[in-house]
């Protein structure tokens, strides 16, 4: 049956249902747009609309665009035709080919949440209402504690994370490239340029030094002690690795664990579960000296080569705080460009550093900041987005 054959009423209810769906894949993170929209309209008028399978086909032929999508946008079919009646009554119980019959890993809370949200049929008073409480709930969520947030605040969380404005502090190279601005001049173009005519006539050509982004390295403690606020540090590091390219994440609890490659994926949660698989000390005890002892002896010239900001994100509750901890904090800090400490627990107003692991690890450090609600992201955002005093540079040079 095709969308032809269908009465009036019928075909408004169709299209209806098509703008629904394409909002909540949008709503669960995948680029769908209007004209993804028409284009699905006028594919499902060739088709026989009652086969299952056929429109299951259809749609993700023109919605998926991405390999990582096409989990999501199954489980968003099924769940979808299963909430709408509507969908029940126009389409015949074929079953779904094999792939969408399969219960994703990753992505279905997000698709479930994307389902429930309110549809498009509800009147403008209501979304006003609602849009006033949502901005009175963000000034409460910026600083709120993460370990006392529900299920539904973290998930606004994760999203207000998502949306932050990542940091892109440029990094001086020693290559040059063409600028007109330039304070070095370009002897051969200008040279080359003045052959034209014959000396006449010179146009001054000028050099460039390139800059790009600093290179970000995350150590993140994933102990027992840490593990309310491992998942949110996991999107945050996510969202800079998607934004900057040169973002290198380790974890460690008793053993350290390189995921940079398992968050490169773009979907945060198919990024996520894979961290979980290849970490096995996951909410186990903490190791910090041993963990940086292999981190400095594996990793720290692969990835702290080219001026990397190194960010540490602990407790620096040690349980084996001795003097190797100060030896391997005194070696990374002289390896980075600049070592910014997150501490969770400066959250409490009278905190001191009492615990002996703490006491080591403080002298080696650049900043001491706390990492614990929305507001101290942010902040920590600006902070990598300041550029490096001169002085520190020439110490770091003198170091090495």
């Amino acid at each position: 049956m095709a969308i032809n054959h269908l009465a009036p009423e019928q075909t408004e209810q169709f299209a209806d249902n098509i703008v629904g769906f394409a909002r909540a894949l949008r709503a669960a993170g995948m680029p769908v747009g209007p004209g993804a929209v028409i284009d699905a309209m006028s594919a499902l008028q060739v088709i026989d609309i009652g086969n299952r399978a056929d429109v299951f086909t259809t749609l993700e032929a023109i919605f998926v665009k991405r390999h990582e999508h096409a989990l999501i946008f199954s489980q968003a079919f099924n769940l979808f035709f299963r909430a709408s009646e509507e969908w029940k009554h126009m389409l015949d119980s074929v079953p779904l080919p094999d792939e969408a019959k399969k219960k994703p890993k990753a992505g279905s809370r997000r698709v479930q949440e994307a389902m429930s949200q309110p549809r498009m049929t509800e009147t403008p008073q209501h979304q006003e209402q609602d849009l006033r409480l949502s901005v009175s709930d963000k000034e409460i969520l910026q600083k709120k504690d993460f370990a006392q947030m529900s299920a539904a605040e973290i998930t606004e969380a994760l999203r207000a994370i998502e949306r932050m404005h990542l940091p892109q502090a440029e990094l001086l190279t020693r290559r040059y490239l063409t600028d007109p601005r330039g304070l070095r001049l370009d002897l051969r173009r200008t040279l080359r340029a003045s052959l034209r005519t014959g000396g006449d006539i010179i146009d001054i050509h000028r050099l460039g030094r390139i800059e790009k982004p600093a290179p970000i390295v995350a150590l993140l403690d994933i102990s027992g002690s840490m593990s309310e606020y491992t998942r949110l540090f996991l999107h945050f590091l996510h969202a800079i690795g998607d934004a900057r390219k040169r973002v290198s994440v380790f974890l460690f609890g008793t053993r350290l664990t390189n995921v940079t490659r398992a968050l490169r994926q773009r979907d945060p949660d198919e990024a996520l579960a894979s961290c979980s698989a290849s970490v096995e000390d996951w909410a186990g005890g903490t190791r910090i000296s041993a963990s940086l002892h292999n981190f400095n002896k594996l990793w720290a010239r692969r990835v702290l080569s080219q001026g990397a900001i190194v960010l540490l994100i602990s407790d620096g509750l040690e349980r084996e705080a001795d003097s190797k901890l100060s030896f391997e904090m005194d070696r990374l800090h002289r390896s980075c460009r600049r070592l910014i400490w997150l501490n969770p627990l400066l959250r409490f107003g009278g905190f001191e550093a009492k615990a002996q692991g703490i006491k080591m690890m403080l002298p080696h450090v650049d900043e001491f900041r706390p990492v614990h609600n929305l507001s101290s992201i942010q902040e920590l955002i600006t902070t990598l987005s300041r550029p490096l005093p001169p002085h520190h540079r020439s110490l770091i040079r003198s170091a090495a």
